[in-house]
């Protein structure tokens, strides 16, 4: 049927055409078979005589027999225009439209009166696709019912490449712009932007569409809370939806609150949008939904490269769950708090493990979920995550707990800074807890109030501060005050509070009735909460959790005035020339220890890995941190090394650290054990139980364990930094039949697949130089183990060992090289980054060119980064060494050999993986492989000599290896490393070197 409806050659009519398309709504399992045959209606009346192709549920599709561009597109667009807009008018509804030949399938969205395309998707008359189709059409239509919510069907079905988000997307965005400039609108983006700024740093950016696709996220969130727990969402108004009244009244407090992304339903157009939005998510049955669904929701919806720049990576559900099974030990008496929460993937498996524990020691029901939000608390402050997190906390209660005989509950899972980078003690007096809300209009500050002693029971406060909101909302007689005596008999506050509590109401009426009631008691439950948590008598027994490992480098300005302070504070600041490579991670994890964490209470942190081993994370391992106010020690116990695991679990290589918070003047450096974990995770690895089986576990030394380093490390260097290659690298001709004469070669910029922009859409340079400054250059794809391939050709402005480029040089005296030099420096100058270097000064960046010549006649050369090491020896004086490789001197060909032995072998890899720089493979080995005790050469050393000879033996080898031309570098490696497994040599190799190292 589906190959018939596509085929654009058939001789049909649009009636069969249409009959067709019917026909498959109704055998498609687009979830129709309740509907009335009736209901999927042909030729459905329109007014005005006009008729409706095919029209079901808020769905109406209009079919031609070609659809191609130019007039007949356009008057069917038109057409299919009318038709939305007359349905939207009538129903009040958001009704979509697809136009379609059977072959090419159009979806469009309703923007004010006119039609907006919005996706597309083409079937194949020969082998079509229908399962595609199915999720196309499925998605435009919303019609089925009860779908698992698995993971793969949520990313399906209402991921970011769904024609259902697309169609979401399409109308919020348009919504917005219509919108924005509404006070309301443009306060809470606002809002928005500088909590994101705070949190994130220079990776984000205030981006209107950001703000749509977190509006969309958040509102579709808000509906599935209702969902998660039995409440038919179609039955209630937007506004309730959005913002929480039936979760109110049901005294569940803290789900869903009137917050930064409720302004869709204060905008003309906002009903609709909800509505339409409930009846895409109202498809699934949530109900069934046993895991951490909103960070899949999440994942989906927010475009990988987005999360990739604002540095959001989650951790997942195998790896928390089986955290919290190995942290948590006594789950009813031990306070959990992640501080930086997420989705909320740790709190949904503490929470589960709360709740079972509680059912095996017969806790009833009522005080075992009151008890819960007090012993399982999360922190987060990315306003988007904290409002998944919340919906994760109900997923992971269960609707079943939450129908059952209980009191009032408070989700608790706050939106605040766990860092406290500006300290907030301004929120506390000594007797009240406080927040300022604005200015009125007589430039006085309005303060909310409230008696500090409240705090003490989380779910009583928030009924209090949303209680008083919600009052304080509603139309009140101007001569007759509402009374807060029922208020007060209701949740028995005490007298003596109750005249500070009754200021705080009349504030609140003030701001509703100026306009400026928007969501400061919002702000006041959640960011008083961290600073509760650091008084002495809050603090928790365990913290646990994966905190930001946001760059130093894209920090603000402002943080990394403050990250250097707090660092440097606690000894953790490493100096200027570790500033690129450290991260925020490991003065998080110090810092929540210092404020949040009791004496002799537990952690777990996931780290990035260079945790474990690297120099700038050294202070870390210490275990003593010299804070003047607040000195703190902790005593490690373990970690777990992650980064061997495949798939891998994050994009950076990761780890576990475990410890307690140690008595002040003991402290317990990281262990030099590590539990290395490798193995090969299948997909379906959700549970640890279905995890577990496929990972190893062992206990390894970790890479900066090692007694000593080589002396050769103060002799290596890195190449220099030839770059961009399109103003060096060049192809050299003769000049033709008449040539050019003696010592000059014609030359063009050499081009290569691998450029990036701006360089790739530029010009190749032309000109003719002097030979002597057209130099071999050696590059990380020109080195293979034993054995260099020719090298490359580059001008370079050299003069002995001085660098021709600035003023006074002699750089006019050579003609030819002048002539292109300027033009390199035009095309640098112009299309240069921000970086404030000439050209010149680029080329010999830390002298790294200059300080190469004149050359040694015999250098070893290696590369800089590759999951294996490669070296070979370099015996071209004239030849310069490029940035992809690192070099050192050596004496005689026999120390080459020797080093090229040691550095070639597999055991040499082994030993040096856990030094490397972690990226889809281990990367980047640079000078971290001279931490080996890999010792100087000795001709009268007779393993040494025994190495070399070796090494001789393989070289020779390989320079014998036919190798084909063309073929990749990383080709050509691999086929001499498979070549070398078969060596006599190699065996031997492999021992002496292990027993050297190891």
């Amino acid at each position: 049927m589906l190959a018939r409806i596509a085929d654009r050659r058939a001789a049909r009519s649009e009636a069969t055409l249409q009959s067709d398309i019917r026909q498959l709504l109704l055998a498609g399992d687009f979830g129709l078979s309740g509907y009335h045959l009736n209901d999927i209606d042909l030729e459905a009346p329109a007014g005005g005589g006009r008729r409706i192709d095919i029209e079901v549920g808020y769905t109406i599709i209009e079919v031609k027999r070609g659809l191609q561009t130019g007039r007949p597109l356009r008057d069917a667009e038109r057409q299919l225009a009318g038709y939305v807009w007359s349905r939207c008018m009538e129903s009040g509804q958001r009704y979509v439209g697809i136009l379609t030949d059977g072959a090419t399938w159009r979806a469009y969205q309703l923007t004010g009166d006119e039609l907006t395309l919005v996706d597309t998707h083409t079937v194949a008359a020969t082998r079509p696709d229908g399962l595609a189709l199915f999720y196309w059409l499925e998605g435009v239509l919303a019609t089925s019912q009860r779908v698992r919510p698995a993971p793969a069907e949520v990313a399906r079905r209402l991921g970011a490449q769904s024609t259902s988000h697309k169609l979401d997307r399409a109308a919020l965005a348009a919504l917005y712009a219509e919108h924005e400039r509404l006070p309301t609108v443009e306060l809470k983006r606002k809002l928005w932007a500088e909590l994101l700024d705070s949190a994130l740093g220079t990776q984000f950016v205030d981006d209107p569409d950001l703000f749509v696709e977190h509006t969309l996220l958040m509102n579709s969130a808000y509906i599935i809370a209702h969902l998660v727990v039995g409440i038919d969402a179609l039955e209630l108004q937007p506004q309730d939806l959005i913002t929480g009244q039936r979760f109110d009244q049901a005294r569940i407090l803290g789900v869903v609150e009137h917050d930064f992304f409720g302004w869709t339903t204060e905008v003309p157009g906002g009903r609709e949008f909800i509505h339409g939005l409930t009846r895409r998510l109202a498809r699934f049955d949530w109900l069934r939904a046993d895991h951490d669904i909103l960070k899949v929701l999440y994942e989906s919806m927010i475009g990988p490269e987005t999360r990739k720049r604002m540095g959001e990576y989650y951790t997942p559900d195998w790896l928390a769950e089986h955290l919290i099974d190995t942290v948590v030990t006594d789950p009813l008496r031990q306070r959990v708090l992640d501080p930086a929460c997420g989705s909320g993937t740790f709190l949904f498996h503490a929470v589960r493990r709360y709740l079972a524990a509680a059912e095996t020691a017969d806790v009833p029901l009522d005080a075992a979920l009151t008890q819960l939000t007090q012993h399982v608390v999360g922190v987060d402050l990315h306003p988007v995550a904290v409002a998944l997190a919340r919906v994760t906390y109900l997923l992971a209660i269960g609707h079943q707990r939450l129908t059952d005989q209980r009191g009032a509950i408070t989700i608790p899972v706050y939106l605040g800074d766990s860092m406290q980078w500006r300290e907030r003690r301004d929120l506390f007096t000594e007797e009240h807890v406080r927040i300022s809300a604005g200015y009125n209009a007589s430039a006085v500050e309005e303060w909310l109030r409230f008696p500090k002693t409240l705090l003490d029971e989380p779910s009583r406060f928030d009924q209090i501060v949303s209680g008083l909101a919600g009052i304080a909302a509603k139309p009140r007689d101007p001569n007759n005050p509402p009374s807060l005596a029922a208020f007060f008999h209701h949740l028995q506050i005490r007298a003596d509070d109750q005249p500070m509590i009754r200021g705080t109401f009349e504030a609140m009426c003030r701001l509703h009735d100026e306009g400026r009631d928007h969501i400061w008691s919002y702000y006041l439950r959640n960011l008083a909460r961290p600073v509760w948590f650091a008084m002495d008598d809050n603090r928790v027994d365990i913290l646990i959790g994966n905190p930001p490992w946001l760059s130093y480098r894209h920090m603000p300005t402002g943080m990394q005035a403050m990250f250097k302070k707090l660092c440097s504070e606690r000894g953790l600041w490493r100096g200027s020339q570790f500033a690129t490579q450290q991260d925020l991670s490991s003065l998080f994890v110090v810092r929540t220890i210092q404020q949040y964490l009791r004496d002799g209470g537990a952690f777990a942190f996931v780290l990035p890995n260079a945790v474990l081993d690297r120099e700038h994370f050294e202070a870390f391992r210490s275990g003593r941190y010299t804070d003047e106010t607040e000195p703190t020690d902790v005593a490690f116990t373990g970690s777990w090394d992650l980064r061997r695991l495949r798939p891998h679990p994050f994009p950076r290589g990761a780890s576990v650290v475990f410890g307690n918070k140690a008595a002040t003047g003991s402290p317990r450096r990281l262990p030099s054990v590590t539990e290395q974990w490798t193995g090969r995770l299948g997909t379906d690895a959700r549970r640890w139980k279905q995890a577990a089986p496929s990972i190893n576990r062992e206990l390894v030394p970790l890479g900066g364990a090692y007694l000593a380093e080589s002396p050769y490390k103060a002799h290596v260097h890195n190449g220099a930094t030839i770059f961009p290659k399109i103003l060096f690298f060049v192809e050299v001709d003769s000049g033709g039949r008449l040539g050019l004469g003696v010592g000059r070669h014609a030359v063009r910029s050499a081009r290569s697949n691998m450029e990036n922009p701006p360089w790739k859409d530029l010009p190749a340079l032309e000109g003719v130089v002097e030979s002597e400054f057209i130099r071999p250059v050696l590059l990380g794809e020109t080195l293979l183990p034993y054995r260099i391939l020719p090298a490359k050709k580059a001008v370079l402005p050299l003069d002995g060992s001085t660098l021709m480029t600035g003023s006074g040089s002699r750089l006019d005296y050579y003609f030819g090289l002048a002539e292109w030099w300027r033009k390199a420096e035009a095309t640098w100058e112009a299309h240069r980054s921000s970086a404030r270097l000439t050209l010149g000064e680029q080329l010999n960046f830390r002298r790294k060119l200059t300080a190469q010549l004149p050359a040694p006649p015999l250098r070893l050369a290696y590369s800089a980064s590759g999951m294996h090491v490669a070296a070979a020896i370099v015996d071209d004086p004239a030849a310069v060494i490029e940035h992809a490789l690192y070099y050192c001197t050596i004496d005689s060909r026999a120390e080459g050999h020797y080093l090229s032995a040691i550095l070639n072998s597999p055991a040499l890899t082994t030993l040096a993986r856990p030094l490397m720089s972690y990226s889809k493979d281990e990367r980047h080995i640079d000078k971290h492989v001279w931490k080996l005790p890999i010792p100087r050469y000795d001709d009268a050393d007779r393993t040494h000599r025994r190495l070399a000879e070796l090494g001789q033996d393989q070289c020779q080898f390989v320079a014998g290896l036919d190798l084909e031309e063309g073929r990749s570098f990383v080709t050509l490696r691999r086929r001499i490393r498979v070549a070398l497994a078969g060596h006599s040599a190699t065996a031997e190799i492999e021992a002496t070197v292990m027993e050297m190292l190891s």
